[in-house]
């Protein structure tokens, strides 16, 4: 596949669940957790409360386009308090934040050897920043636990103040802050809100990989190429 902007790139800027982190392993613990507390053990309200997240029981897969595949906390936490039928509160907002943070982290396993990889990606002169739904928050520890949080140059969450996906102003604060233009920078994500904010900033270059909850055919019309994991990613850099 043709790759006319690959040369040009200064910057990666990669989505964290589903691309850098198996996001099943990490968030169905978390969501089911988030659930059981928010349902007092109802397990008939916990079951429904996932469905209107996004999750189907039967096929036992999450909807790509879904709150709970894509959406950031605050937007989980509205279509729960729906389903609960109370208000969105900060109090409510933080019970389901602090459980998602702390059982996010538990259960958090790289789809690769991140240290390996972004080792290598820096030594070649490569800005890394992380974007993701998720607070900044459980993002850096995520970081942290993997041993790579000094090789990330940029960490943003949906709390960081730059808008949330598929706006882009998460890549365009990360391109402010590396010195660079969107024209040089990858944009790599496993949703299709990844794809969409590599293309509303202009990146040079917008990545998709099948590791998270979107199949191949979702992504392949928004993006210039699709990969099985991130740890190819260095095969459509010209390094």
């Amino acid at each position: 596949m043709p790759r006319p902007t690959a040369s040009r790139i200064r910057g990666i800027l990669f989505d964290k669940d589903g691309t850098l982190i198996d996001f099943r392993s990490q968030w169905m613990p978390a969501y089911r957790a988030a659930v059981d507390m928010l349902s007092g053990g109802d397990e008939a309200l916990a079951r429904r409360l996932l469905q209107l997240g996004g999750y189907d029981p039967v096929s036992n897969h999450l909807d790509p386009t879904s709150p709970l595949a894509c959406g950031t906390i605050r937007q989980i936490v509205e279509v729960w308090a729906g389903g609960l039928g109370v208000p969105v509160t900060e109090a409510l907002y933080e019970r389901v934040q602090n459980v998602f943070h702390e059982i996010a982290i538990a259960n958090a396993n790289p789809v690769t050897d991140l240290q390996a990889l972004f080792g290598r990606l820096k030594a070649r002169g490569y800005v890394i920043g992380v974007a993701t739904t998720d607070s900044t928050a459980t993002a850096r520890a995520n970081l942290e636990t993997f041993g790579v949080a000094g090789l990330v140059d940029f960490v943003a969450g949906a709390d960081a103040g730059h808008g949330v996906k598929p706006a882009p102003g998460m890549l365009l604060a990360f391109c402010a802050a590396g010195g660079f233009a969107p024209e040089e920078t990858a944009m790599v994500g496993d949703s299709l809100v990844d794809m969409m904010m590599g293309r509303n900033a202009n990146a040079g270059l917008v990545v998709g990989v099948t590791s998270g909850v979107t199949p191949r055919a979702r992504l392949e019309p928004y993006a210039d190429i699709v990969l099985d994991t991130v740890a190819q990613i260095e095969e459509v850099l010209i390094l």
